[in-house]
């Protein structure tokens, strides 16, 4: 056998490689055809759907299970429980937390050879999760319609009228096929409102009913009173009637509606930049505004307290200052027509105090030499040269001595004359002791007594 083997190695390897290929094939097509693999793929979460009927349901042949587009498992197998059809819905395991108990489920063609498949809608978050055998009951289920049990609704003649219609409508728009698609393509963004108007219609099935019971209510009260409503009636003939004789002046207005909304269009595009930097400065404000709030909190105390100020003390004296003030409005306006003047004055004080005070590199050079010293500086060293210059400074001090010269006839006289002078100069002590020299005497002798008697008093204080 290994003899042989080694001999045909090469067919045999062929072989082998064939037999790889075949499994790998057959894995391939198995996985597609949505055979799970024991021990290898995850078994999904098997979970029903109770319809009326399950037309056009055929399990095993890839009918899918979808959310939003998206598949998330296959249908299984289709039962029959209590005169309905039991949907079976194989759920990927990593799908399972998306529906909740109060999901809905519609049966739904994919193309017009009605290949179906299941749309769940997954239902709020505030239900819980469906866990496995949940069954969508029926209340919660939808299944699509074919068109023959819409034309058995119909009776006979209105079966033929219907046929009738379509005859003449295939009649008509024969080789009109591109202006019908024309058509549909310009209807398209209106059925795509009319789409969004039925489904928020849907969703407020109640508010509807509400609606439909009040109208119904109008209605009933409005029966009762029949000549108001007549008044009603005839009050909106005539205001329509009023709209209609304004025809000329609603045309004229619809005239100029275009350029009115062009002038408006380049007015929102030349303020679009403007509303570029308002976005984001708007954005960058809002911590300001939340902030705000809590800045008045924070101040209410202070307006507590600052109230019964206000109200008792700052009013009453307000009120009792406005006469005051009526009549310092005069002066007050005069002053106003003076400051400019008098602004102009300090601006020229302040330029000369600034060229006084300019000190280039005063305090900055690096070196004396470099320093160019202000105006200051040098009034300065001026006045201090100028000291200098005239100053007579000895031990007696700053004063200049004066000699006063002259005989004791001629000094007496002097202060006799001039009582100042003893006061200033205190000469009486100085004449009686040099007037009492006989040499040198020439006063007269009560006056000689009298200069000695201070000088003697002088020596004994002092």
């Amino acid at each position: 056998m290994k003899r042989q083997i080694g001999k045909y190695w090469r067919p045999f390897a062929a072989i082998l490689g064939l037999i790889l290929i075949a499994g790998a094939v057959s894995a391939y097509i198995l996985t597609n055809q949505r055979l799970r693999f024991p021990f290898i793929s995850d078994q999904p979460v098997r979970m029903y759907a109770e319809m009326e009927n399950a037309q056009a349901v055929t399990p095993g042949q890839g009918q899918t299970v979808q959310i939003a587009g998206v598949k998330i498992g296959d249908i299984g197998e289709l039962k029959l429980r209590n005169g309905r059809a039991l949907v079976a819905l194989d759920i990927e395991p990593k799908y399972k937390d998306y529906i909740h108990t109060d999901a809905r489920a519609s049966l739904r063609p994919r193309t017009g050879l009605k290949d179906m498949y299941v749309q769940v809608y997954p239902g709020s978050n505030d239900a819980p999760l469906a866990k496995k055998n949940f069954t969508i009951p029926i209340g919660r289920t939808t299944t699509d319609v074919d068109l023959d049990e819409i034309l058995q609704s119909f009776d006979a003649d209105t079966r033929d009228y219907l046929q009738l219609f379509i005859n003449g409508a295939g009649k008509g728009l024969k080789g009109r096929g591109q202006d019908l698609a024309e058509v549909f393509r310009r209807f398209e963004p209106t059925f795509r409102d009319l789409a969004r108007v039925q489904k928020a219609v849907a969703q407020e099935k109640a508010a509807l009913r509400t609606t439909i019971n009040s109208l119904a209510k109008v209605t009933s009260q409005l029966n009762k009173r029949p000549q108001e409503l007549t008044g009603l009636v005839d009050a909106s003939a005539a205001t329509f009637e009023a709209f209609a004789s304004e025809d000329q002046n609603l045309r004229s207005t619809v005239r100029q509606l275009p350029g009115t909304l062009e002038q408006a269009t380049q007015t929102l595009a030349e303020v679009q930049p403007f509303a570029d930097q308002l976005g984001p400065t708007a954005r960058k404000l809002i911590p300001v505004f939340n902030a705000l709030e809590r800045a008045n909190a924070s101040t209410r105390t202070l307006g507590r307290e600052a109230t019964p100020i206000v109200r008792d003390q700052i009013r009453p004296f307000v009120r009792q200052s406005r006469p005051l003030v009526r009549d310092l409005r005069p002066a007050a306006q005069g002053l106003n027509r003076t400051f400019p003047d008098l602004v102009r004055t300090v601006k020229v004080l302040n330029t000369f105090f600034n060229l006084l005070g300019y000190n280039d590199k005063g305090r900055e050079g690096p070196a004396v030499k470099d320093r160019d010293e202000g105006y200051l500086f040098w009034l300065a060293w001026t006045s201090h040269q100028a000291t200098n210059l005239i100053n007579i400074d000895d031990a007696n001090g700053p004063m200049r001595p004066i000699f006063l010269t002259g005989t004791c006839t001629t000094l007496v006289k002097l202060v006799q004359d001039r009582p100042e002078l003893e006061f200033g100069m205190a000469l009486s002590p100085l004449l009686a002791n040099l007037c009492n020299n006989p040499s040198t005497s020439s006063i007269n002798l009560p006056l000689q007594r009298k200069m000695t008697r201070a000088a003697e008093k002088a020596r004994d204080d002092g």
